[in-house]
């Protein structure tokens, strides 16, 4: 009997599901209310759901991959007042000394800021030692200190431990013991060691980074505990990470700051996933929800890594999806600043109490009720679980427009393209300032309110072509099921290329390797199912940040290291328009080693059902699609089979989601059942 695979991500509002016969391809996909105060409740519920619209028993499961914000929130809400760090003697300030940064300015005028500290000063604590940079030891370890501060951090009730000693990317032997003498005195303490984190030089970066790892320590280590106690023992429980990869739920749980842009990872991939089927490889994906729009860059079914990013307040240093998220979504307020302006966003009505349309008490207008009442939206959602109260969103609507002696449907419409505009200049950071036309990629709009503007801000970009994939609301559950067991290694090592030590690089790539592999095996990874990437951090001598190069196959010799600078002058000017290759030397920073356990893609079918898809007879309603009024057609898209054709001005409702087809733009149904939007005469 086929097994079957599941991939479950918890939003705030909704855990969605989707379910993948492994033999025949067949998919289905659903969703269940989400349990912020134990999202494990809402896993089980929704594993069950799935389980009762297949008809199929828990043995026959064959992974259970989760994307999950519990990591995320727990960070962003801080709700952890008891996590403590320990440094080097004379660090205690690392926090504080951080980087400063210009995040806005007003003309000549800039404001220079430092992120706030993540933990108090009174709860740093200094032990003696100290390495240099290439890990020989100038001070042993204070081994009766550090029991001195695991005593104190006992009276203080400390639950958590964030451990950056100097210089231990280059040897992790007083870190260790360190923790070693931490558990002695503490055993239930969770600790995090940079040299586990992020073994890397750059103290700041390293240290923050730790501490973001021991902060949601114990809120994630508890929720995985809950977890596997509410899903059956036999299954594989997979959880999705920042960097495009799973890990089993024991290794998350060791090292959980993986997991920070879990759910907006798996949507990234789920969308390349679905337009590759649909023969598109350059891709811009929009997953917009009710508070915020996440956007990425993906080619080839890949999408763009990077190195650094945040979340709300803090910076983080680890590979991961590089994606940029802005504060539109449908829950986005609208509202006037002191300027006299209209804004909207980034302020939201969230879920709770969520647009004035809901009825659940909202008392300021947003995106989601400028659409309806401009008609862009029907009168219910989730297939009439959901009426909408279009007089209360005219209310709140009304009071805004007085405030700018504008009529109704001007001011909807201003709000509307504020909205789009926010999009299109976050698309435009992402692709035009990195040297990358728009017009080159398909636009890939996916979560509750992405398709309603997708065609749009496609428009303002110059894009062609829109693909609104089947059950877009369910696209980051479908990604879950089409990643790879991945783990990244590092080391750092910098020299200049013509003082390279060549055989203690080659033992170092191999160590990194075997690591990788030891990793891999524990994961229950087979040989012929492993893959290791090599790659280096290079820079110009001098510079302070480096770009990513791939290392040559086999050991690298000086033939090796002239192809690393010869590809590494090449990709600088790619990246920013010069180089300095006959006038700089080349430094190599950092060696890294990604480790890949293939698993198997989905193997869908073209016929896909959807559990809870709505069949709603096509109505005229009067609408607005420009300043004058024009009638829109409702179109249910269950009852689109591959091959319909459409043309605007249309709405298209489904369970999760509606999209707007603009007047001048038509759509077909492909094989996939996804829906292909184009101006109308462009190219096919």
């Amino acid at each position: 009997m086929a097994g079957i695979r599941v991939g479950i991500d918890t939003g705030g509002t909704f855990t969605d599901v989707v379910a993948i016969d492994s033999d025949t391809g067949e998919m289905v996909s659903s969703k269940t209310p989400s349990s912020p105060g134990d999202p494990s409740q809402a896993l089980a519920a929704a594993l069950d759901k799935i389980r009762q619209v297949l008809g199929r028993p828990s043995q026959n499961l064959e992974a259970i991959i989760h994307g999950t914000t519990v990591a995320t929130n727990a960070l962003l809400e801080e709700r952890i007042d008891s996590v403590a760090l320990i440094t080097t003697a004379g660090f205690r300030h690392i926090l504080e000394i951080a980087r400063q940064s210009v995040p806005s300015g007003y003309g000549n005028s800039y404001f220079w800021v430092k992120p706030d500290r993540i933990i108090p000063l009174e709860r740093v604590f200094e032990v003696d030692e100290r390495l240099n940079f290439r890990g020989e030891v100038l001070r042993p370890l204070d081994e009766e200190g550090v029991r001195a501060v695991a005593r104190g951090m006992q009276r203080r009730g400390i639950r958590a431990a964030a451990v950056s000693l100097i210089h231990a990317y280059a040897d992790s032997a007083h870190e260790r013991r360190v923790k070693e003498l931490l558990l002695e005195h503490i055993p239930d303490l969770a600790v995090s060691l940079s040299s586990e984190v992020l073994p890397e030089y750059r103290e700041y970066e390293r240290t923050m980074t730790t501490c973001i790892d021991a902060y949601v320590k114990p809120v994630m280590q508890g929720y995985i505990g809950k977890a596997a106690e509410q899903l059956p023992r036999s299954t594989p429980f997979l959880i999705m990470q920042s960097n495009g990869g799973v890990l089993s739920g024991p290794e998350v749980a060791r090292r959980p700051i993986s997991t920070l842009l879990s759910g907006p990872a798996a949507g990234a991939l789920g969308a390349g996933f679905v337009a590759g089927l649909a023969g598109y490889s350059k891709i811009l994906t929009v997953d917009a929800g009710g508070t915020s729009t996440d956007i990425c860059l993906v080619e080839e079914g890949k999408p763009h890594i990077s190195t650094s990013g945040s979340v709300g307040r803090f910076p983080i240093r680890l590979p991961m999806v590089d994606i940029t998220t802005i504060g539109t979504g449908g829950g986005s307020i609208a509202w006037r600043d002191a300027s006299g302006r209209i804004r909207v966003g980034p302020r939201s009505a969230g879920a709770i109490p969520g647009p004035m349309c809901y009825g659940h008490g909202g008392d300021q207008p947003t995106l989601t009720d400028a659409n309806l009442v401009l008609g862009r939206l029907p009168a219910q959602l989730l297939g009439g679980e959901m009426p909408l109260a279009v007089g209360t969103a005219q209310e709140g609507l009304q009071r805004l427009a007085a405030d700018f002696d504008l009529p109704l449907r001007a001011l909807c419409h201003g709000i509307l393209e504020i909205a789009n505009w926010n999009q299109v200049n976050a698309i435009r950071q992402l692709t035009v300032k990195k040297g990358l036309d728009p017009r080159e990629y398909v636009l890939v709009a996916f979560g509750g309110s992405g398709p309603l503007q997708a065609a749009r801000v496609a428009e303002l970009l110059g894009i062609k072509t829109v693909l609104i994939p089947w059950a877009p609301g369910n696209v980051s559950a479908l990604g879950l099921l089409c990643v790879d067991l991945k783990t990244d290694h590092v080391l750092t090592n910098v020299c200049r290329e013509d003082e390279i030590d060549l055989p203690a690089i080659n033992r170092e790539f191999e160590r990194l390797s075997g690591e990788a592999n030891r990793g891999l095996e524990a994961e229950g990874i087979p040989v012929e199912r492993r893959r290791l990437t090599r790659s280096l951090d290079v820079r110009y001598f001098g510079e302070a940040y480096e770009v990513r190069i791939p290392a040559p196959t086999g050991e690298i010799d000086h033939l090796g290291v002239r192809e690393i600078t010869e590809a590494f002058h090449r990709e600088h000017e790619r990246l920013y328009g010069y180089s300095y290759k006959a006038e700089q030397k080349c430094e190599l920073v950092n060696l890294r080693v990604e480790a890949i356990g293939l698993v198997d893609r989905p193997s869908l079918r073209a016929a896909i059902s959807e559990s809870g898809s709505t069949a709603t007879a096509s109505v005229q309603i009067p609408g607005i699609d420009s300043e004058d009024s024009l009638s829109m057609t409702i179109l249910s898209r269950g009852q689109m089979a591959p091959g319909y054709q459409l043309a605007g001005p249309a709405i298209v409702a489904e369970y999760g989601s509606t999209t707007v087809v603009p007047t001048g733009w038509t759509g077909r149904v492909d094989s996939w059942r996804n829906m292909i939007l184009r101006p109308s005469g462009a190219v096919q």
